[in-house]
């Protein structure tokens, strides 16, 4: 290990920012620099347990120990190559991963974790500033065929595991862009798009093809990729998002967030919003219902555009500024965060439920609400509590609820689990021979990193289901056992 002592000597450091009155005005990412010689203090501070809690917290099974010690002893190239050996994508989750590698920390213990996501944010920013992402294309060709339909974190990971064995893929995105949510339910301010197009090109590079625009099951029917190709994996996402059933749902100014997120990356992009259907917050009353990442994108967005007022609600109970009992270190604990949009500006409210809306000339003026509590595991609303918030825009963040499934999964006749996911086996394959699904489509809506697991977790079976042999790629687990 590094310094046996760093984790007394040295403090916990994480990015500066810009200040929110400063990142307001602009839509580009706000964290500043972070000097070399800090890197290396901060990775100094890796104990290197025994037992590296992180490696096994983190989905992909990062090394974290020894690239935290390969950056306190200054060796970037061996932090690079031990960092891409069982993530495809630091950049994107070194940026929008919640982290539940620095909740297992050790050092976490009394909250004071090693700075993981830092580290892994600058140790692929300073490779790409420096050497670029060089493309590593397979050495030989196997002469089969995939097609992966979504392009996500699961669809491109799967990709990039694929052709870096040597298939010849093929990745279909409905969308005129790459990336999925990562192109257009991120805003920029927290994931630069110019990083989803640097590893476009380095797959490119590597023999993937990628053809947006094309909606399988609709522009595409599946029956014509079965006969074109050897193997067929889905990763089209959890796009179904979850309503809110209130009196007066359909009123002008209800919207959900996705839509909302969407247009304001597509303005960002250079591309033109066609007035009559274009989400603004301009001077409005905004309320975003939903209080995970999506609803903190959409108070970001919304300040962003130069809303008068910005609401969240929540219809669960404020989570607890320390660690629940019940969720124990190295458990994720379920506390009250505050992100970098939270702190730009908003009115957070808990345990609160909408009832109703209220309009005039078919356009929403108010959001009718009431406090609810919970008994027995179930809702219900207190007596006495009901109140009243104006409201120009209501933007729905509520998550989402399974896959979409007109289309593709309908003429695939694919088998779904009790909450309309896809359902697959150990390799990953579906219920239909040589169709095999990965990601948010068959785990259900998750994170990135979660993704991205799945994603090389997939592109293993299918090497062995194309190879019938035991395939050389790493899967998250393989990769994250010990050093």
């Amino acid at each position: 290990m590094g310094k046996i002592t760093g984790f007394m000597d040295y403090d916990r450091k994480v990015a500066d920012r810009r200040a929110p009155e400063e990142r307001l005005k602009s839509y580009k990412e706000f964290e500043l620099p972070v000097l070399q010689e800090d890197l290396k203090t901060q990775g100094a501070r890796c104990m290197d347990c025994g037992i590296p809690f992180c490696n096994t917290g983190c989905p992909v099974g990062n090394l974290i120990p020894d690239w935290n010690d390969h950056v306190y002893r200054g060796d970037m190239t061996a932090a690079l190559e031990s960092l891409e050996s069982t993530n495809n994508f630091p950049e994107f989750t070194g940026r929008v991963c919640p982290a539940p590698c620095e909740a297992s920390c050790v050092l976490n213990i009394d909250n004071n974790p090693v700075s993981i996501k830092l580290l892994e944010k600058n140790i692929i920013d300073i490779a790409i500033e420096t050497v670029g992402l060089p493309p590593r294309p397979a050495a030989r060709k196997t002469g089969k065929r995939v097609a992966i339909i979504g392009s996500g974190p699961a669809g491109m990971a799967t990709a990039q595991q694929l052709g870096r064995a040597g298939h010849a893929v093929t990745l279909f995105e409905r969308d005129d862009r790459i990336g999925g949510l990562l192109r257009y339910g991120i805003p920029d301010f927290k994931l630069s798009k110019s990083l989803i197009d640097s590893r476009m090109e380095q797959m490119k590079a590597e023999g993937v093809d990628f053809r947006t625009s094309v909606h399988v099951g609709v522009d595409l029917s599946v029956a014509s990729l079965q006969s074109e190709y050897d193997a067929i994996c889905l990763t089209g996402g959890s796009r179904a998002p979850r309503d809110l059933q209130i009196k007066n749902r359909d009123v002008n100014g209800i919207h959900f967030a996705m839509d909302f997120l969407t247009q304001q990356n597509k303005r960002n992009a250079g591309d033109t919003v066609p007035k009559e259907v274009a989400i603004l917050a301009t001077d409005k009353h905004v309320i975003v219902i939903g209080g995970g990442d999506t609803g903190s994108d959409c108070i970001g967005t919304s300040n962003r555009q130069g809303a008068k007022s910005v609401t969240n609600l929540e219809i669960m109970p404020r989570p607890s500024d320390e660690r629940a009992p019940h969720a124990p270190w190295p458990l994720w604990p379920l506390l009250l965060r505050t992100s970098s949009s939270h702190e730009e500006g908003v009115n957070r409210d808990f345990a609160v439920s909408a009832t109703a809306a209220t309009s005039q000339d078919g356009k929403i003026t108010d959001l009718e609400c009431v406090r609810i509590k919970f008994e027995n595991g179930k809702i219900e609303n207190v007596p006495g509590t009901e109140f009243t918030l104006k409201a120009d825009l209501v933007l729905l963040a509520m998550g989402f609820v399974h896959p979409e499934k007109p289309g593709m999964l309908e003429e695939l006749g694919v088998e779904l689990n009790g909450r309309g996911n896809v359902v697959v086996d150990e390799n990953f394959m579906t219920s239909v021979s040589g169709v095999f699904a990965a990601g948010d489509m068959q785990r259900g809506q998750s994170l990135i990193v979660w993704g991205i697991a799945d994603g090389r977790k997939a592109a293993k079976g299918i090497d062995e289901y194309l190879t019938n042999k035991v395939s050389e790629l790493e899967t998250p687990r393989e990769a994250g056992i010990v050093r």
